[in-house]
């Protein structure tokens, strides 16, 4: 029996609706609202990749690595606006901003540099070679030492007074994001290649455990949430969010996660995770307790706008977003939401 016209029209609008319903998981948000974007602030003349981000909470200044475009790209916080530039730089990955010496320090992939800047006057103090494909900084204020991963494996420790090398890690690869324990002396540290988080205990300057990662490759980013003595890895193939107990080095928890992750945060006021992604998403998770955790937010942000930066100081999350065809460079800012 054939239907009537009336019922041909409720089965277009029927089909109508569940098209849209598939689009608007696809496009975000989904879930509930635990991220609020409340300011887009343009990076004039920004063009190629973006890497990663670091903070001057005195003077609420972003500083962003601008990799496609050889330079350093510098946000006034207070004022929503881009103020400076310091150009001239050459495949700059990290940066990070160490407030007890006033000192901007970036790292450089191609010459393998780290150049030191003052952080008043933005005049290029020192440039401190650490060897091929300079990468991800981070600093170690019990020591005073900041630290690079670069190479085919290594971690580097610079003295950020003089900008001295100290001391070197060797890993079995090279590193990418690593996570220094503030209550003890290990470093957790991706090296992708090798299939592996490697433990390094930066008081014997040695690696002391590796944690196998089989199934998942392309380890990138990482946080650490210390108080539940849990580690959070960031996979592309497939895409995942890994949990590993830093205690026992085993895996209590797997989820999907979004693809081309490059930074992933922890905030410990709201017990979420934050993941930043290539293709075009933002995505949240809830931690029930150390060994649950639920996807719980999707938010489409630009294709290619993967790093990013969590300041839990001004509970603010930070993503970079490419100039890309008629998308122009921008840092979208986001506040979470109880």
């Amino acid at each position: 029996m054939r239907g009537s016209g009336d019922e041909k029209v409720s089965k277009r609008h029927f089909i109508f609706f569940l098209l849209l319903a598939s689009w608007l998981l696809d496009a975000g948000p989904v879930g509930a609202v635990s991220l609020q974007l409340i300011q887009s602030i343009p990076l004039p003349g920004v063009v190629g990749r973006i890497d990663h981000l670091a903070i001057d909470l005195k003077y609420q200044r972003l500083f962003i690595a601008a990799l496609g475009n050889n330079s350093l790209e510098i946000v006034d916080l207070k004022s929503g606006k881009w103020i400076r530039r310091i150009p001239g730089l050459h495949e700059p990955q990290g940066v990070f901003f160490v407030p007890e010496f006033n000192r901007i320090f970036i790292s450089n992939g191609q010459g393998g540099t780290l150049d030191v800047f003052d952080g008043t006057t933005l005049k290029v103090i020192q440039s401190v070679s650490i060897g091929p494909d300079a990468d991800n900084i981070r600093y170690d204020h019990k020591q005073n030492l900041v630290y690079v991963g670069y190479g085919n494996g290594g971690l580097g420790s610079i003295d950020p007074k003089d900008g001295k090398i100290v001391g070197n890690i060797p890993l079995e690869a090279h590193p990418e994001a690593f996570e220094l324990e503030s209550s003890g002396v290990r470093i957790f540290v991706n090296v992708p290649r090798a299939k592996e988080v490697a433990v390094v205990d930066r008081s014997q300057g040695r690696t002391i455990a590796k944690w196998q990662i089989p199934s998942e490759l392309e380890n990138f980013p990482m946080s650490l949430d210390e108080s539940h003595h849990r580690l959070f890895i960031g996979t592309r193939r497939p895409p995942k969010l890994v949990v590993i107990d830093t205690d026992s080095g085993k895996r209590v928890a797997s989820l999907e996660c979004v693809g081309d992750v490059d930074d992933i945060f922890y905030d410990g006021r709201q017990s979420r995770i934050y993941a930043s992604g290539g293709e075009g998403f933002l995505q949240t998770f809830d931690q029930t307790d150390a060994d649950h955790y639920a996807s719980s937010l999707k938010i489409a942000t630009a294709s290619g706008a993967r790093t990013s930066l969590f300041v839990p100081e001004l509970n603010r999350l930070f993503v970079a977003v490419p100039h890309r065809g008629g998308q122009e460079a921008m840092v979208n800012v986001y506040a979470p939401q109880p």
